[in-house]
């Protein structure tokens, strides 16, 4: 099941991260470049070091330079993090290519990719509430009110594998077809962003 794999690749992308803990540590991808499992260690990696910008970003006393500095930093980020979300996604069209959806085949409400997105993201969640339990200065209060947060986060991790794997099945048999939109964002194009072109830059 590809949620069971998933799930050990980002496990494994953020252990790696933290090894270092530094945003600039560059990437030590061991997987194939041409295998979906390199795709999934990026998108892992990526969102693993947006949000410990977004932790940077967050600080109440930093000062606004830096703060324009990193978020532009996030918006670069976010970029990255959707055009390796929409390479998972040809991946499966691709794998899927030669299927013939049934006559009553329907469309999900989201793409393979982007509910493998969430379960990153799940992932990154679970590793630092995890974290949060194990802290020594901080009182009980704390640690059992992360632990129930905890226990949530698991169980949405299982449904939401759970789910992954069943479109994805649904998607092989049939029973659903694939249609991806690009996100076509604007704010980053300067021919659609009016502050952009207006400014001739």
């Amino acid at each position: 099941m590809i949620s069971a794999i998933a799930n050990s690749i980002f496990q494994r992308a953020i252990e790696d991260y933290h090894v270092h803990d530094n945003i600039d540590h560059p990437i030590e991808n061991p997987y194939d470049k041409s295998s979906l499992e390199h795709l999934l260690y990026l998108k892992c990696w990526i969102d693993t070091t947006q949000w410990h910008m977004e932790d940077v970003v967050r600080n109440p006393d930093i000062d606004p330079k830096e703060a324009l500095y990193w978020k532009r930093r996030i918006d670069e980020s976010n970029q990255y993090r959707t055009d390796t979300v929409e390479y998972i996604d040809s991946y499966y069209l691709h794998e899927f290519e030669g299927i013939k959806p049934l006559e009553n085949a329907t469309i999900n409400t989201e793409s393979p990719a982007w509910a493998i997105d969430r379960l990153s993201i799940l992932a990154l969640k679970i590793y630092h509430m995890s974290q949060e339990t194990l802290r020594k200065d901080v009182d009980q209060t704390h640690i059992t009110t992360c632990q129930g947060k905890l226990d949530i986060l698991l169980e949405q991790r299982t449904d939401l594998s759970s789910s992954i794997d069943a479109l994805l099945k649904d998607i092989e048999e049939g029973k659903k077809f694939m249609k991806v939109y690009k996100q076509m964002k604007m704010y980053n194009d300067p021919n659609l962003n009016p502050i952009l072109y207006a400014s001739g830059k």
